[in-house]
């Protein structure tokens, strides 16, 4: 008996031809990881960065400069495509230290969440697939400092953020997030 599901196994192998796929999604796939950094002594605030259009985007996190260019003026949180082969658990340590600036810490998660739809700035697009680890953890506010990927990076209640201030969809990933989401402190 033969399945008519497509699983999301990517294999060019004929023993699996019936049930996985040999190609990439033709509206695409993306994986990425988040990290939602909440605040020690404000647990509603979460950090958030502007980027800053000078720094390296592509090596950082698969932006490409019409997508730095778009997004430069919005409010992101710290996050990134995986690189190939990179674990989500990976990833997470990478963002913290290339685009938090933070020292090593516990991270908590990943909560992974799956979303299907067609992006806005792609109009012949109508199923991008992006699967998203999020992660978070807690920092005092005083541990900020600089960091050469964002124009700005500070900690902001999303709550005070209207959507058209906040970059794609990342005011989605903080209500995934929840208002705990496992990591100690976070809730209000």
């Amino acid at each position: 008996m033969a399945t008519q599901r497509r699983f999301c196994r990517f294999s060019r192998a004929s023993s699996t031809a019936a049930f996985s796929l040999s190609e990439i999604p033709p509206d695409g796939i993306c994986l990425s990881a988040f990290l939602v950094v909440r605040s020690a002594e404000h647990p509603a605030r979460v950090l958030w960065g502007r980027l800053n259009p000078e720094a390296p985007w592509d090596h950082l996190g698969a932006l490409d400069p019409e997508r730095v260019a778009h997004w430069k003026d919005r409010w992101m949180l710290p996050a990134s495509h995986l690189i190939y082969r990179e674990s989500p658990e990976e990833a997470a340590e990478r963002i913290r230290s290339e685009l938090t600036g933070l020292s090593p810490r516990e991270l908590h998660g990943p909560r992974v969440v799956s979303d299907v739809y067609a992006p806005p700035r792609h109009p012949t697009a109508r199923q991008h697939w992006d699967l998203e680890f999020i992660f978070q953890t807690v920092a005092r506010e005083d541990e900020l400092r600089a960091v050469p990927a964002w124009s700005r990076l500070e900690f902001l209640d999303p709550r005070s953020l209207a959507p058209e201030e906040v970059a794609r969809l990342h005011n989605d990933v903080i209500s995934r997030a929840g208002p705990e989401g496992g990591a100690p402190g976070a809730s209000d």
